[in-house]
């Protein structure tokens, strides 16, 4: 495990560090989640071995602090990631990134080019989306009001997602899992989505099958992102189906890499 200050108070990212060559490959995880319990199977893969590879955990989650006085807006994760990245010695990273990292990463490639040189975004969030009380994920706790949430709304949310994904929400800081959530479905101004398509890099987006089309494809296509739909999964691809997950990706990377 290495660590670096990601913030000025010194709070520290912490992250699974696998040796290999360079170009590192960065491994960032959703919601409530942690990239080493997501990634390490498809990290190992044989189609996707053998890159440094940082299976890194954003500022709240996993084994990283959980600072209470940071806002978790996508823009300030994006920047504790660049500080950790920048502290680890890594540029024009490989970036595969789930869900709410997806999020992320766009506002990481954006905000600071030169840490990404490829970016992999695996069912993430483009849009905003409206807060729905009861439902699952970060519409549904972005649905309470933070002092909701902490005096016993994180209840709720924890019978409602099941245990396997609390079983990773759990180490989550509340307040982390609640402000990333509401900025999650907020979004950012310009969107993500409008961040992707003005980027420079190669850029691919997978899906479950089963949940396409993905709205806007056409659009993102016509910008350059490769759109690619997986068979036989949900929305945790690299669970689901780890050797189609490592087989797309390493399809990608090649791909890209031939251009």
């Amino acid at each position: 495990m290495r660590s670096a200050a990601a913030t000025p108070e010194g709070d520290q990212i912490r992250w699974v560090e696998l040796p290999g060559r360079e170009p590192a490959r960065v491994y960032v995880h959703g919601l409530g989640a942690t990239s080493p319990a997501y990634f390490t199977e498809v990290a190992t893969h044989p189609l996707l071995a053998g890159r440094r590879s940082l299976l890194i955990d954003l500022l709240g989650h996993g084994l990283s602090d959980r600072p209470t006085g940071f806002d978790y807006t996508l823009e300030s994760h994006a920047g504790a990631l660049a500080a950790a990245l920048t502290s680890a010695d890594v540029t024009g990273a490989e970036l595969i990134a789930h869900s709410m990292g997806g999020s992320v990463a766009v506002v990481l490639a954006a905000r600071h080019p030169h840490l990404v040189s490829n970016l992999i975004m695996v069912d993430a969030n483009l849009d905003p989306i409206p807060p729905v009380p009861g439902s699952g994920g970060s519409s549904g706790i972005a649905a309470y009001s933070e002092r909701e949430f902490l005096a016993g709304g994180w209840e709720e949310v924890r019978d409602r997602v099941g245990s396997h994904w609390w079983s990773t929400m759990r180490l989550a800081g509340r307040e982390a899992l609640y402000r990333s959530a509401v900025h999650l479905a907020r979004g950012t101004v310009p969107t993500m989505r409008k961040l992707l398509l003005d980027l420079r890099i190669p850029r691919t987006y997978l899906l479950p099958e089963a949940d396409g089309p993905l709205p806007g494809t056409e659009e993102l296509v016509e910008a350059g992102v490769s759109v690619v739909a997986i068979p036989d999964c949900g929305h945790n691809i690299m669970l689901d189906t780890p050797d189609a997950f490592a087989r797309a990706s390493a399809a990608a990377l090649a791909a890209r890499d031939r251009k």
